[in-house]
């Protein structure tokens, strides 16, 4: 016991690892699947009490989330978990249209044939989902992934994970926005159809289009959602002349 808090020893599955380490990966985990929300303010001795361990290692996972920039000091104490403008969601998606166009072509030239099969039996799994923007994000991960894994260069796979490591930061799923579960399984049809052809060109422009129209779609859903918020912001206000009705 450090810190004055207790220690639970069987919730903590870390095998090997240590107490902070894990702590960092269910944290980092909540971020990325929106338990904890962009925006929401984070107390330690709150995450200590959910995680069930002492307030030390949530203290060090704390600081290297804020260093990898997904987690801020919040007003008032504690950490928040950042959240982007438009102007930060732009440059994200300028930055990854350009390391995903690469990966693409990368695959249309180095992908063996285990692998594209591989996107195509992902790409037909997410053909055979429900229209659950959730699932299909998640799938989606795997197939990036797996484009990612067969461009075989593994500078742009660790430049691609540490980017894609602020995608929590940026909202809600794009999948939320209207028609984007269709389009967006077009658009991986023509991706791996361009790889299975070993036309670098025509990959790389069609992962570039898909990006492209993945940052429509967030503006779409961010706008969506400042707009929600001011709505629930307004009727929490008292009505015009209430407050001279009550005098």
């Amino acid at each position: 016991m450090d810190d004055g808090q207790p220690q639970d020893d069987a919730a903590d599955p870390r095998g090997g690892r240590g107490r902070s380490e894990w702590a960092y990966d269910m944290l980092h985990e909540a971020i990325r699947e929106g338990t904890i929300a962009p925006g929401q303010r984070i107390m330690e001795v709150e995450l200590s009490v959910w995680l069930k361990m002492s307030r030390t290692p949530v203290r060090e996972a704390m600081r290297r989330l804020q260093a990898e920039g997904l987690l801020e000091h919040a007003p008032g104490g504690g950490m928040a978990v950042v959240v982007y403008d438009l102007r930060a969601i732009g440059e994200f998606y300028a930055t990854r249209e350009s390391l995903e166009g690469t990966a693409a072509r990368l695959a249309a030239t180095q992908a063996d044939e285990t692998e594209i099969h591989i996107l195509s039996a992902t790409v037909d799994a997410m053909r055979a989902l429900p229209e659950d923007p959730r699932m299909h994000a998640r799938e989606n991960q795997g197939f990036h992934e797996q484009i990612y894994r067969a461009a075989h260069n593994r500078f742009l796979l660790k430049s691609l994970r540490q980017l894609l490591n602020f995608t929590p930061l940026l909202g809600r799923t794009t999948y939320n926005a209207p028609g984007r579960i269709g389009a967006a399984l077009a658009e991986h049809e023509a991706i791996v159809a361009a790889i299975r052809a070993r036309d670098p060109d025509r990959a790389e422009e069609a992962a570039r289009l898909h990006i492209r129209r993945s940052h429509d779609s967030r503006v779409l859903v961010v706008s969506d959602d400042v707009r929600s918020a001011a709505q629930k912001r307004s009727l929490r206000q008292p009505l015009p002349g209430l407050a001279k009705t009550r005098g």
